[in-house]
């Protein structure tokens, strides 16, 4: 792995309240699971631009970082833009496909993101 990531990993935060919805759905989860999640996003930050399995492209300026847990699959939605990751948005998937509320929400934090405060 290289000694300095490629890319800058932040939270995505919200205009209004300044809430890290992706930070504290990672809080809300089993450290064991953190740890997983973090070690993946880990990989994707130093190792960028990757593929499958671990990256999945949705779209264009969207990503998916496929995180298997355990015993059950977490999705984390990312953009990059020059030499930043933002997490706009991370899941447990209940199903094979990625559900359209959670690509819409990364699609609407996306252009929250572009239009800015």
């Amino acid at each position: 792995m290289n000694a300095e990531p490629r890319l800058q990993v932040r939270f995505y935060r919200t205009a209004a309240a300044g809430n890290e919805p992706v930070r504290e759905w990672l809080k809300a989860l089993p450290a064991e699971e953190r740890k997983t999640i973090g070690d993946d996003l880990k990989t994707a930050q130093y190792g960028w631009p990757l593929g499958m399995p671990l990256i999945r492209k949705l779209e264009p300026g969207l990503w998916e970082v496929r995180i298997r847990l355990d015993d059950r699959i977490a999705r984390v939605i990312v953009t990059v833009e020059e030499d930043t990751m933002v997490l706009l948005h991370g899941l447990i998937k209940k199903s094979q496909k990625l559900p359209l509320q959670d690509l819409q929400l990364a699609r609407q934090r996306l252009r929250a993101l572009h239009e800015g405060p």
